[in-house]
């Protein structure tokens, strides 16, 4: 991955900038716009597209770019490029379309919008690095065949957890350990928070309340595991990972696991409450090899059998143009799923719910996602967290309950139930649906 500097140095150097344009102007991506602009040398963001033009207009802003172009058209677009202009508009379509950008990154964080915005950049041809883990993990599979269908790269990102994890888990693949457990650090979890309890916290960062009640629910951290699970080819060992608490190091938590179920499952992602460093992430793997394992004890990683790598933290946008640059001067995906799915999140009521209720927004008042096996989730027909949001109750539901497509009228005319609907054909897994034993 150090390799990317000197490439972004020379591509600087030659005057042949990798020219990037995102769709969407949150929280986050206004972080991206300013590490674009300001930090990264060799790397252009030539447009940004968003919803409300206002926010697109800020995140340049933000990032010292006083002079935008408001562009409506293909072709404004495409001279705005080749002009060195940063342009915004509200129409993502157009930066699918336009010649000229070498990569799109997906900063929406919503579902039917991010499938809809992948699927035409792909047909367009252009790679795509996403932050949209809650649509790669309700349909990544099914979009990963797409895009190697037309010759492009999906991926996930580095900073992101699932993206350090995975960078962790390549590094400790790389020199010759077998990886077990993929982990992540939270400092909270209560899957009864909602935006209200969150509102405070919210207000404090200058963040979305929903997205960060997504957090504390319990929801991203699924949809972020689910994520590394089908990028590894590792499984949940109960509905809702087990997340135990534990306040001392991560590295102590060698001794919480029985390494023989872990081989047994072929390895599982889990997360811990509470432990440090956080909020990092964590590995643990094994060494067949007894001669290495002494090197390992000498190296004070213990006596195994399970040994612990760590990142103490995740940058999220800071580290976002590196996975572009990734892409485009290496061809290298930080993230993808190896295959057909291995882990879903599935739709669980956060309190009583009343047929007729519309569910509402990830993080919201209605519902929480939880990790589960993909064979299960399709054995009983259970409601995908990332297809949720717009579903009417056919009746009543209890809370703690988890939601089946029985319980529910899906929303007419949505692309991404048509892409779930093309991935399960695509992986039927396994028709008994036996999930992992808790």
């Amino acid at each position: 991955m150090i390799i990317v500097d000197r490439l972004l140095r020379q591509r600087e150097a030659d005057g042949k900038p990798v020219r990037v344009g995102m769709v969407g102007a949150g929280f986050m991506a206004r972080g991206i716009a300013n590490q674009i602009v300001n930090s990264v040398p060799g790397m252009r963001l030539v447009a940004i597209a968003n919803r409300t033009l206002n926010n697109a207009v800020q995140a340049y802003t933000e990032a010292g770019v006083e002079e935008v172009a408001f562009v409506g058209s293909q072709k404004a677009l495409e001279k705005c490029i080749d002009t060195n202009r940063p342009a915004v508009t509200q129409d993502p379509m157009l930066l699918c379309a336009a010649d000229g950008i070498d990569c799109l990154i997906d900063a929406t964080g919503a579902v039917e919008h991010g499938a809809q915005v992948t699927m035409q950049a792909i047909a367009y041809g252009k790679h795509v690095v996403t932050m949209n883990a809650e649509l790669d993990a309700t349909v990544g599979p099914i979009l990963k065949r797409h895009a190697d269908k037309a010759g492009v790269i999906l991926t996930g990102c580095d900073g992101d957890q699932p993206g350090v994890q995975m960078n962790l888990y390549r590094f400790v693949k790389s020199i010759g350990l077998t990886p077990l457990l993929c982990g992540n650090v939270k400092g909270l979890q209560d899957p009864y928070r909602n935006p209200t309890t969150q509102k405070g916290f919210a207000e404090k960062w200058g963040q979305n309340p929903y997205m960060v009640t997504s957090f504390a629910d319990g929801t991203k951290i699924s949809f972020e595991q689910a994520v590394v699970a089908n990028a590894t080819g590792m499984t949940v060992v109960q509905r809702g990972m087990t997340g135990i608490e534990h306040p001392g190091h991560v590295d102590e938590l060698t001794k919480s696991y029985d390494v023989d179920m872990l081989r047994e499952l072929g390895g599982i992602v889990d997360y811990v409450v509470g432990s440090k460093p956080g909020p990092g992430v964590f590995v643990l793997a094994t060494h067949d090899d007894p001669k290495q394992r002494h090197y390992l004890n000498l190296y004070k990683l213990g006596e195994g059998p399970l040994y612990s790598f760590y990142t103490p933290y995740h940058l999220c946008h800071f580290e976002v143009p590196l996975s572009v640059a990734r892409l485009v001067l290496c061809g290298d995906a930080v993230m993808q799923p190896i295959d057909g799915p291995r882990v879903d999140v599935v739709t669980t009521a956060k309190t009583d719910l009343k047929a007729g209720t519309v569910i509402d927004a990830l993080g919201g008042y209605h519902s929480y996602g939880q990790a589960e096996t993909y064979d299960a989730s399709r054995a009983e027909r259970l409601l995908p967290m990332g297809l949720a949001e717009g579903c009417k109750l056919l009746r009543d539901v209890r809370k703690d309950q988890v939601l089946t497509y029985a319980d529910v009228e899906v929303p007419e005319g949505r692309l991404v139930d048509q892409l779930r609907a093309e991935q399960d054909e695509a992986f039927p897994g396994d028709a008994q649906g036996v999930r992992a034993a808790a």
